[in-house]
């Protein structure tokens, strides 16, 4: 198994996307506010929630942040 080191803030950071897009999702779904405003605060929240993961997943995800598996050498990538 790999392990992925991160720290507090960027924690932080994926939570807060993963929210957003939550919450956007949610507004898509629920029937409180006008369709127009549900749409459209919608849709928002949750475009920067997916578009604020992808750079964050790269980098959270990047080879040279992953552990190596017990009982192996780790190798930094040279790009």
């Amino acid at each position: 198994m790999r392990a992925t080191r991160i720290t507090l803030p960027e924690l932080a950071l994926v939570a807060g996307t993963r929210a957003a897009l939550g919450a956007g999702l949610g507004l898509l779904l629920a029937d409180r506010l006008s369709p127009d405003t549900r749409r459209a605060v919608g849709w928002t929240l949750f475009l920067v929630g997916v578009l604020s993961t992808i750079p964050l997943a790269f980098e959270v995800l990047g080879g040279n942040r992953l552990s190596a598996p017990e009982g192996q050498p780790a190798y930094a990538a040279n790009g």
